[in-house]
């Protein structure tokens, strides 16, 4: 494996499957099986799943509502989404750790680096909720932060694209994908990859991040592997 340790940044959305709205068990099982497959090759995983597909506080501030507190359902929202894919972890069998960034201690750990980082060396998906635990920070800035502090090789973006393209695919049809693109070419081009605070700190601290499709079987594994699908972003 090309990657030893590696952090899975997943939106909210993409548990949605083919639904409007909530949780498809089906997705989550691919997902969990797809997980699994690369843990038993020595992969160590830990992820950071979005909450887009329950509530997003951006979306409730523009309807009027607090932007703190909107936030704060949108926390609480990603905790809901670790919990559903805690569960279909292990129902293959693999160990998993939920910890969170805001304290919810009958259903998850607190996030203390160093328990993180033993439960990877013993083999455990973990499973990273509630964000950065403050308000106006995406799961974005909460995945690039989580993978500097655990110490992960690369964040790997799960999306419904196969990778970055000139322009949004599914509306241009002459957008150019690109097979590997430096940080700066990023924001010259004004590509969206990540959140701005997300991306500008994944770039200051030199971590690589892979954009690829997620929903096709065998591409984790291809992506770890070190196969050349997605999109790499890199110094």
């Amino acid at each position: 494996m090309k990657y030893k340790r590696i952090l899975l940044k997943l939106s909210g959305e993409a548990l949605m499957g083919n639904r409007q709205y909530g949780i498809d068990p089906e997705r989550l099982s691919e997902y969990a099986k797809d997980i699994k497959e690369i843990t038993e090759l020595g992969v160590q995983v830990a992820i950071v799943i979005g909450g887009g597909n329950i509530f997003r506080g951006v979306a409730g501030a523009m309807q009027g509502m607090d932007r703190v507190q909107g936030d704060h359902m949108g926390m609480l929202a990603t905790v809901i989404n670790g919990l559903a894919l805690q569960n279909a972890l292990e129902d293959t069998g693999i160990k998993t750790r939920l910890q969170t960034a805001i304290k919810i201690n009958e259903v998850a750990e607190p996030f203390i680096r160093r328990k993180a980082m033993s439960h990877l060396n013993k083999g455990r998906v973990v499973i990273f909720g509630g964000g950065t635990g403050n308000p106006y920070f995406t799961t974005d800035s909460a995945a690039v932060l989580r993978a500097i502090e655990i110490e992960a090789d690369v964040i790997l973006k799960g999306t419904r694209v196969d990778g970055i393209y000139s322009a949004d695919p599914e509306k241009d049809s002459t957008a150019v994908k690109f097979d590997q693109i430096s940080f700066k070419d990023v924001l010259l081009k004004g590509l969206k990859v990540m959140d701005t605070t997300a991306f500008t700190l994944s770039q200051e601290n030199e971590l690589p991040i892979i954009v690829f499709d997620m929903n096709k079987k065998g591409n984790l594994l291809k992506v770890v592997s070190g196969e050349n699908i997605g999109t790499e972003v890199n110094v």
